[in-house]
């Protein structure tokens, strides 16, 4: 899968893409990121990228040319099957949606800054908006990253074992239920016998028991929504 990120602070997205699964990923040829520093469209000598907003106000706006060069040129080399603007103002992002994102091929994502892009490159180029919750971040940078981890690891093959990613949180909208490795006793609280039984039913029984009773405890707002 390919993602293209444009960004006006590129290496803050360097770290997160260069451990773990996602480097894994990238390593075994499942996963392609190219990061794009729009600086690099930049106007004038000073490679300027944002100006004051019409009709006033606090901040600043990234602007069109820009935006609309680096995005077109990068259209006229590739086909995206989206191409997402990372905002607070987007649709916010679930397991759901990045179940539907991980079937694509090629993703292109915006990283707003600023007090955000002019709406023109909205309204020419843009085909879908994301929020990663309902809070304000000083850039795209960090939920774009965090965006491609939450796609990357339900693509066949990144996980050693791929049912893993079937049974976490937030998949049939309940949350995983509590996991257990060695030792089978720690300072007097011990593992549940049922899983030492070996009875894969009775096990999976009990873990999705456990997957409810968690839910209603901690996000009765998810069980809510799935009976609507």
């Amino acid at each position: 899968m390919r993602f293209d990120i444009v960004s006006a602070v590129p290496n803050l997205l360097n770290s997160p893409f260069e451990h773990s699964i996602l480097s894994r990923a990238r390593k075994r040829g499942l996963l392609e990121i190219n990061i794009h520093d729009l600086r690099k469209y930049g106007i004038g000598k000073h490679k300027q990228i944002d100006d004051y907003q019409y009709g006033g106000g606090a901040g600043m706006v990234m602007m069109a040319e820009p935006l609309d060069n680096c995005i077109s040129e990068l259209k006229s080399h590739h086909s995206y099957d989206e191409i997402i603007y990372l905002t607070p103002d987007g649709s916010v992002l679930n397991q759901k949606k990045c179940n539907q994102l991980s079937l694509n091929q090629s993703l292109m994502l915006i990283c707003g800054h600023y007090k955000g892009i002019d709406e023109r490159i909205r309204e020419m180029h843009v085909t879908m908006e994301i929020s990663i919750g309902d809070y304000v971040l000083s850039g795209g940078e960090l939920g774009a990253a965090i965006l491609v981890d939450s796609i990357t690891r339900l693509i066949p093959g990144v996980l050693n074992n791929e049912s893993s990613a079937l049974l976490d949180s937030f998949q049939d909208n309940l949350l995983a239920p509590p996991t257990y490795t060695r030792p089978a006793e720690y300072k007097g609280r011990v593992v549940p016998d049922i899983l030492f039984s070996g009875h894969d039913l009775k096990i999976d029984e009990w873990r999705h028991e456990q997957s409810v009773k968690r839910t209603q405890e901690r996000r009765p707002d998810l069980i809510s929504s799935s009976e609507e």
